[in-house]
């Protein structure tokens, strides 16, 4: 793993930590799991790190959307709003389909409620099934963060080995 990409990890970690408090390491996991998964084109022999760190935020969006759905009910540009003030830059031409999605799937839910300042506005909200769902995700996070915490640990132990080595 190239220094960059050790940088990114550890600047999507500090973004996801203001997220989600102590659980960064499950999102460590996923969004590692997400970005070794994608498929690179036979023609490309060189990886672009733009688009592995696109994939990388991506992967962990649906959970971040989830674990902020998962305190209480929320308004759609609230979660803009704490996507982008930590850092995962998301548009509403990509957070409104992936919402629309999750409740298809019935894993979210939602109510309308009058606004004083326009239209009535839809507050999102979690139902049993989509709180099922993010356990299981949670759990899943936290399995594959260990493991990829140890990979890259043991990848930066053997690295600094190497440099305190003299060279012949």
């Amino acid at each position: 793993m190239g220094y960059s990409t050790l940088d990114t990890h550890h600047s999507v970690l500090d973004t996801l930590n203001s997220i989600l408090g102590t659980h960064h390491s499950v999102l460590l996991k996923f969004f590692t799991a997400m970005t070794f998964n994608q498929k690179i084109s036979k023609h490309d022999n060189s990886m672009n790190i733009e688009n592995a760190q696109v994939q990388m935020r991506k992967g962990i969006l649906e959970f971040c959307i989830m674990h902020i759905i998962s305190r209480g009910e929320v308004y759609a540009s609230d979660m803009l709003d704490e996507l982008t003030s930590a850092k995962i830059m998301v548009v509403e031409g990509t957070l409104y389909p992936l919402l629309t999605r999750l409740k298809n799937s019935g894993l979210l839910d939602y109510k309308w409620v009058e606004s004083s300042s326009g239209p009535p506005r839809k507050y999102y909200i979690l139902t049993d099934m989509g709180k099922q769902f993010l356990d299981e995700m949670q759990q899943t996070w936290v399995e594959l963060s260990d493991s990829v915490n140890t990979i890259v640990l043991k990848t930066q132990d053997l690295g600094a080995k190497n440099e305190q080595q003299p060279t012949k």
